[in-house]
């Protein structure tokens, strides 16, 4: 506990956060200062290629920020008609990267120190290199036998042609440089300049449709925050191209069913989390999408009060089912979080998607690229159909809670379809229950897979599972595989005394930090 904290999945990036709040900056160049650092220290997740999002208490209201990019403008419906599959890896699954545009942005309404210190630990790493930490080694020799064929990557990410393990030292002189002239231009020279005349020559070279023109184009957006109610708290998520509305529905759906008789991991409080986060699955793939293109049935739809009350009518208290998507509308990773002393709190999260992304890496940038091209689909006339300038469906989102006027908890669950999953299992853990940040994190978690399947932790209680099990689910329990399966948890609390508790998740690599 301290007043002023910084949790993130990487000790060093941890620290770089918090030396910021020791020279005197705020929550917002701490988080800016974690996340450029994490490109470095935790490139299994995140990179100068990925993507961000930002939901920010500033004191007295919410801002949230869609650092996102868009796809390729010449990308087309058709684009991959012959193979029938959009590519898992490489140039083609490549949109732009969001992730600088998010930093500059970020630091232009609300940084205190100068931009080009927020760079420096990161800077430090990347030149002078880091100690791999346990966790991030075995993602990262897990991903290189895959990925070890992508252009730039065996020579970029690849000691000897194996991955670094832990306690080695990795050393990435090029990506100094490039922080360097991204820290001095304030990202110009990333979406305008040299670097993304290099990103653009390096696409051509491997025929990929991403452009010069793509790069500069960019542009983040304040789109403001989605909420639901539960009782005395509100979940506020980044609106679509996201999945955090589905966290938001599944909270809005719970609310009309008896979970507040039973006590935590009470399988019957278990399976009404897992019913009605299917069913807010089920609309979100059906309708989520770049909100531009999503038509008739928009997020209002999507959480009226109304919608959410009937669809958890078709909850069965003691039995699993299979749900198909409703009508709302009749005839619609790495994560961190940071606090000041001064009120200022920050949920940010930025990704490549899978691991490494793409597995491309820019020769002589050090920038890895995003894989988020994979977000789309292939369905004709679906609102996140393949299509050129459009956000894909997004799994990474930051969450916030508040009270009736005050901030609650800054918070993130990184790890692909888990997070909305997590979302909802640290509220409810926290604020219905009450248990603290660390013992919400530590806990086993469940996790939706498709139709009646479900995936539960190692950990969890065989009563548990059996009970489960009996009431229809598919039950499936999995060995930790240091793959993101559950997710990696960061969280600040604020305490009735101003201060902050900070909890950080055991399946990750880092902590929380603070003074």
């Amino acid at each position: 506990m301290a007043d002023n904290m910084v949790v993130a999945s990487q000790p060093l990036a941890g620290q770089a956060g918090l030396s910021m709040l020791a020279k005197g900056g705020n929550a917002v160049d701490a988080a800016l200062a974690s996340a450029i650092a994490l490109t470095q220290l935790e490139p299994t997740g995140n990179g100068l290629g990925s993507d961000a999002f930002a939901i920010v208490w500033d004191g007295s209201q919410l801002h949230g920020l869609n650092a996102s990019g868009r796809s390729p403008l010449a990308w087309q419906a058709d684009r991959f008609k012959s193979s029938g599959a959009i590519p898992a890896r490489g140039w083609e699954t490549v949109t732009v990267p969001g992730a600088v545009g998010g930093w500059v942005e970020l630091h232009q309404r609300f940084g205190q120190l100068p931009f080009e210190t927020l760079f420096e630990p990161a800077i430090g790493y990347a030149q002078n290199g880091f100690i791999v930490s346990p966790i991030i080694g075995k993602l990262w020799r897990m991903a290189a036998s895959e990925l070890k064929d992508q252009p730039g990557f065996t020579q970029h990410f690849l000691l000897d042609g194996q991955a670094p393990k832990a306690g080695q030292r990795f050393v990435n002189r090029v990506a100094a440089r490039t922080l360097q002239s991204i820290a001095e231009s304030r990202g110009e020279s990333f979406y305008r300049g040299h670097l993304a005349e290099q990103i653009a020559a390096d696409a051509a070279k491997h025929n990929s449709a991403l452009s010069i023109e793509d790069l500069a184009g960019n542009s983040p957006e304040w789109c403001g925050t989605l909420s639901q109610r539960f009782d005395d708290f509100v979940l506020h998520e980044i609106p679509p191209n996201g999945q955090g509305i589905a966290a938001c529905m599944t909270l809005g759906m719970l609310s009309h069913t008896p979970i507040r008789d039973f006590q935590p991991d009470d399988p019957k409080a278990i399976h009404l989390m897992l019913e009605a986060m299917k069913l807010a699955f089920s609309d979100s793939a059906a309708y989520v999408a770049d909100p531009t293109y999503m038509g008739e049935v928009t997020s209002e739809y999507l959480l009226d009060p109304n919608y959410l009350s009937a669809r958890a009518q078709l909850i069965d208290p003691a039995k699993a089912q299979n749900f198909n998507s409703g009508s709302p509308r009749q005839g619609g990773t790495v994560c961190l979080s940071a606090a000041d002393s001064n009120g200022m709190m920050v949920s940010f999260i930025q990704s490549n998607y899978a691991g490494f992304g793409s597995g491309v890496v820019v020769p002589g940038t050090g920038i890895h690229l995003q894989n988020r091209g994979c977000g789309f689909t292939l369905e004709a006339d679906h609102p996140n159909q393949l299509g050129g300038a459009k956000r894909p469906f997004h799994t990474i989102i930051p969450g916030f809670l508040m009270g009736k006027t005050d901030p609650i908890m800054a918070f993130g669950v990184m790890g692909g379809m888990m997070q909305a999953q997590g979302h909802v299992q640290m509220c409810v853990r926290t604020q219905l229950w009450g248990q603290d940040v660390q013992s919400a994190a530590d806990a086993p978690r469940w996790r939706v897979t498709d139709g009646l399947g479900v995936s539960c932790e190692q950990s969890m209680d065989q009563h548990i599972l059996q009970s489960l099990a009996k009431m229809g689910h598919d039950v499936v329990v999995e060995k930790p595989d240091l793959a993101f399966g559950f997710g990696g948890a960061q969280l600040i609390h604020r305490l009735p005394s101003g201060g902050y508790a900070g909890g950080s998740d055991p399946r990750k690599d880092g902590g929380a930090y603070g003074f």
